[in-house]
């Protein structure tokens, strides 16, 4: 069974949260069935990404960046475009010092880069 995207939203500010990190929801969706993005930013660099849940072809869970590049601007105007299209869509937005996304599931292309 899994989570409530509300519950999960709480697990994830939580362990930013205890890691160091400021994690707040910017757009809130459907408390039990919404898309969630996730939105990483490093307040040294100033750099952003984006992450998306994705299931791959052997249906394992895994984030992805549906959105290549890392300048914030950009990266948030598709979060209002997706937003447009999905409204029960969520995005949580992470601020931290070394750009982690405090995600615990696979993320594409990325090995432990990010993670806690």
């Amino acid at each position: 069974m899994l989570l409530s995207t509300d519950v999960w939203v709480a697990a994830l500010i939580r362990r930013a949260q205890l890691g160091g990190a400021f994690a707040t929801v910017a757009m809130k969706g459907d408390a039990s069935a919404g898309a969630v993005l996730v939105k990483a930013f490093n307040s040294r660099s100033r750099e952003a990404r984006l992450y998306a849940e994705a299931t791959r072809g052997d249906g394992e869970r895994v984030w992805m960046q549906p959105r290549p590049g890392e300048i914030e601007a950009e990266l948030d105007a598709y979060a209002q475009r997706a937003r447009r299209i999905d409204p029960d869509l969520w995005l949580v937005e992470v601020e931290d010092t070394e750009g982690r996304h405090f995600l615990t599931e696979s993320v594409e292309g990325e090995g432990a880069q990010g993670q806690t």
